[in-house]
């Protein structure tokens, strides 16, 4: 059976809320970005760092871990974007529903493969004026890592890492 519209959809957010499951898909600003699969790389990074994460999160009750693709709405839900990796810290689970999380999480963390510039510029301006607390973007080519820290609602660079990441809020360090 054919789902029929009634009216042609007039924002990305509409645009986007008739898109099947799993499509790569995000929403910055009523702009539709759309990104091919991660690269095997990218993968690698992944795995690595969320096998770690996942383990020293549960073990110390610090909050919950999601991988994309896991919709995240910012900006009053005019904005949804698929972070590599997302971490709640403990008491932030009422941001948790069954389409995604609705908020601000405490750490976005970025694998850069297919559209860096994205990620560096687009996705970098969101998350510092929705208060994302961490942000971590990675370069899935070189392993270079660029940490930022929220302070008083713009993102200080921290120092740049090679074949590792540090968490800050969770003073963890994973190596990749």
């Amino acid at each position: 059976m054919k789902h029929i519209i009634d009216t042609p959809p007039r924002t990305a957010m509409e645009v986007f809320n008739l898109l099947p499951e799993g499509t790569l898909c995000e929403v910055i600003d009523n702009v539709l970005y759309m990104s091919p699969s991660p690269t095997t790389n990218h993968q690698r990074i992944l795995l690595d760092i969320v096998a770690e994460l996942k383990i020293y999160i549960k073990t110390n009750k610090f909050g919950e871990a999601f991988i994309s693709p896991c919709d995240v709405y910012l900006d009053n839900e005019q904005s949804v974007v698929q972070p590599d990796i997302i971490f709640l810290k403990a008491g932030n689970d009422h941001m948790v529903q069954r389409k995604g999380i609705y908020g601000s999480p405490d750490l976005m963390i970025e694998i850069l493969s297919s559209n860096k510039k994205y990620d560096r510029e687009e996705k970098y301006a969101l998350y510092q004026r929705n208060g994302v607390a961490e942000y971590i973007m990675i370069d899935s080519d070189t392993k270079e890592v660029w940490p930022y820290i929220l302070v008083k609602g713009s993102y200080e660079p921290q120092p740049i890492l090679k074949g590792e990441i540090y968490i800050h809020q969770l003073q963890l360090s994973i190596s990749f």
